[in-house]
């Protein structure tokens, strides 16, 4: 089977503005105010995308070790200084700290162990393979911590006579966080699972799709569709997980009692 990919030119691209002109019509006729933040959405996107580009262009005809490694601990640093943004003042230094070891430590064993030993990449810095994978593993473990982040800061702060309640009759800090640190783990992994539940007959995934267009036999695509979701998976659980066991005990000292965040 031969496929030939259809290359996309600029005025091509600029007709696929259209649907911002209609997003633009339909919020500014509903009178919801947010003109400005689609604007800004689309222009960020687009020059984003642009300088994105310019560099996987220079970083995939230039393969280097420290170049690639460097890439990966940029986009781990970004998701992590992402998630202390999206919540400013609601997270304290030792939930950052969570966060950061549980992204380090849940997403990036994940992304060398898939890289490494499920893919067998060759070289093992390859950046062709390392830089889209690093976004999926990483990208979603930021998304599912986010989430865990929420639910622990508001089940803390909704259920705090709960859980003194309990510590009252003799129950410990991990007793007393169980169905909480439970409930944060199910909505972190929720939409992975939805994803998975629906892949394949509701929707085709992002890289099965591009990688359909570039040309790959969809037999092949599918089965780099199915690794990458299992590995997202695990880099969502592995990460969460990690940041719920740590970022419970923040909320107690050492006489476990609970204290103000």
């Amino acid at each position: 089977m031969i496929i030939s990919v259809i290359n996309l030119a600029y005025w091509q691209v600029a007709l696929a503005y259209l649907f911002v002109l209609i997003v633009l019509f339909i919020i500014k006729s509903r009178g919801i105010s947010r003109e400005k933040e689609l604007i800004i959405a689309s222009v960020r996107m687009t020059v984003q995308l642009v300088i994105v580009g310019f560099l996987l262009a220079y970083i995939l005809d230039n393969p280097n070790p420290f170049i690639t490694f460097g890439v990966v601990l940029l986009m781990t640093s970004f998701a992590i200084f992402t998630v202390f943004r999206k919540f400013k003042k609601q997270i304290t230094v030792p939930l950052k700290k969570t966060v950061a070891l549980a992204i380090i430590f849940g997403s990036l064993p994940v992304l060398f162990y898939f890289l490494l030993v499920v893919i067998q990449v060759n070289p093992y810095y390859d950046p062709q393979y390392f830089i889209p994978i690093t976004g999926m593993i990483v990208g979603n473990s930021m998304t599912g911590v986010s989430l865990a982040v929420n639910n622990l800061i508001k089940r803390f702060t909704i259920n705090k006579t709960e859980i003194e309640e309990a510590l009252i009759l003799g129950a410990t800090p991990k007793q007393a966080s169980k169905e909480i640190v439970n409930d944060a783990f199910d909505a972190a992994i929720m939409p992975t699972l939805n994803s998975m539940l629906g892949m394949g007959i509701i929707f085709l995934p992002g890289m099965m799709t591009g990688q359909i267009l570039s040309g790959v036999v969809p037999t092949l695509a599918i089965l780099y569709q199915i690794a990458i979701m299992l590995g997202i998976l695990g880099g969502v659980s592995l990460t969460t997980y990690i940041f719920l066991m740590l970022g419970y005990k923040t909320y107690f000292n050492h006489e476990a009692q609970l204290i103000e965040h």
